[in-house]
């Protein structure tokens, strides 16, 4: 008999003869472990996909479209991976009829998309490209069309590269209030739901303290926490403007990657250590705009360095929200200390599991305490799960298929730690899976793959993915298995 190896045992017939024979003399082996149960949602629970309009669109310079910074940043030697751009990205903006019926056979009821700013106002400020405004009009009526709700999302990073200072400037979170009001009065008799900004930190702190986004810059403390405060103030009146321009019953929120803490055990001390961690470490953003103010440790550890806050600003940063959407991808964890913060953050070792991307741990209990220590601290009306997925190194077989088997244990384990939020009582109301495709990973340019379709850069041929099949399956059966 030919001699295998134990690795090779445990995927081999003699693995399957072995079973077999098991099962035959101890028939109740069979028996031994039951069938998980299925992890049922809730009726009405919303079942979506997210993308960003720099990261699909393409026709960079289509119709009118003028620069943003993140144009002009890819074009800038050494930002990107390969030097890679978004000129043509997924060429959405000339093949989204075909990518609403990715998303119609998917199922999904809701998609997560943003605008491009200077597609609509190519300097950030009037006059108006007609153009622009026309494609987010046939966008829009196509996914009602196919019975698929639009959640927009009014800006997604990409800023027009021509309005002064960026956001430095005090003067371009009016310029925003503007442009948000502008879109949801022309695009409100259809739209319900928007979300003002995404993540706060990657295009304050990455783009003007660290460099590692449009449009690249390296400010001193003071100058960076001036930019976090127009990002914030930008949000808050970009929530009056959408209010002002909309109808009763219109939805309004945001999209924030909130550090996530996740108690090292849960044990009382740790559970509390982690909330503490949550309001403290994000006090620059989610805090401020939650509470409608500035905490006193956050002031106090910036000290000379703090923003400068005019009368009126945060009244607007506090202004209530109808949902708090949640990025969630990868948890930090906390455990009770003696120290003046009450808590201490464990670094990650060299050996903790990560996916494709290395900044993103195999921790899918991160999704459940994001939702629970968000809850808890600030009792928003709704919580959505606004981006949530990974990357994988997919590789497209013989057969034509990319079978992305990590990206569906990524999926099915924080669903079903999402599952625990619900079922505790948390008002969980959808989740969007980032991502419907393949697409510009912003500095990474087109090395990272995160959707659950592939997209062949060459022939922009889209093909779904394992995890497309998987997704599909549970938004049909509204559980997960």
């Amino acid at each position: 008999m030919k001699k295998i190896t134990r690795r090779q045992f445990g995927t081999s017939v003699a693995a399957a003869a072995a079973a077999a024979s098991i099962g035959a003399v101890l028939p109740e082996f069979a028996f031994a472990q039951p069938k998980p149960a299925a992890l049922q949602f809730p009726a009405g629970f919303l079942w979506g996909c997210a993308t960003a309009a720099y990261q699909i669109e393409g026709g960079a310079q289509d119709d009118g479209r003028g620069p943003s910074v993140w144009d002009v940043f890819s074009h800038t030697p050494g930002k990107t991976h390969n030097g890679d751009t978004g000129d043509v990205a997924d060429d959405s903006y000339h093949l989204y009829k075909e990518d609403v019926q990715l998303l119609k056979a998917l199922g999904v009821q809701t998609y997560r998309m943003s605008i491009s700013w200077s597609r609509v106002f190519p300097t950030g400020k009037a006059p108006l490209n007609p153009k622009g405004l026309d494609y987010y009009n046939r966008v829009v009526d196509e996914l009602l069309a196919n019975n698929i709700t639009p959640y927009i999302t009014m800006f997604h990073w990409d800023l027009p590269a021509a309005l002064p200072g960026g956001w430095q400037n005090r003067d371009t979170a009016h310029a925003f209030a503007d442009y948000a009001a502008f879109m949801a009065k022309h695009l409100g008799d259809r739209v319900h739901h928007f979300m003002t900004t995404n993540e706060f930190i990657c295009f304050t702190d990455l783009g003007y303290r660290w460099g590692q986004f449009a449009p690249g810059l390296k400010l001193p403390a003071k100058e960076a926490n001036q930019v976090r405060h127009h990002g914030i103030l930008a949000h808050g009146l970009g929530v009056q403007a959408i209010r002002a321009n909309t109808s009763a019953g219109t939805q309004v929120g945001l999209a924030e990657n909130a550090n996530v803490y996740v108690p090292v055990t849960e044990t009382d001390a740790d559970i509390k250590a982690a909330q503490k961690a949550t309001r403290l470490m994000n006090a620059p953003f989610l805090t401020a705009l939650m509470e409608g103010k500035y905490i006193d440790e956050y002031l106090q550890h910036e000290g000379a360095d703090a923003p400068q806050v005019e009368p009126g600003d945060m009244k607007a940063i506090g202004s209530p929200l109808d949902f708090v959407g949640l990025n969630i991808y990868t948890p930090s964890f906390v455990r009770a200390d003696e120290s003046p913060m009450g808590f201490v953050i464990e670094p990650m070792p060299a050996s903790y599991p990560h996916m494709a991307s290395p900044w993103i741990q195999i921790a899918p209990e991160c999704i459940y305490w994001g939702v629970r220590n968000v809850c808890d601290l600030w009792k928003p009306k709704g919580i959505f799960i606004t981006e949530n997925g990974t990357s994988s190194d997919d590789v497209m077989n013989a057969a034509g298929h990319i079978e992305d088997v990590d990206r569906v244990m990524y999926l099915r384990n924080h669903l079903t730690h999402l599952h625990r939020a619900v079922d505790e009582g948390y008002p969980v109301k959808g989740y969007f899976l980032w991502s419907l495709m393949d697409n510009f990973e912003w500095a990474d340019g087109y090395s990272k793959r995160f959707g659950i379709h592939y997209v062949d850069y060459k022939t922009l041929k889209r093909t779904p993915k394992l995890s497309a099949s998987w997704y599909r399956n549970a938004i049909a059966q509204n559980r997960v298995e």
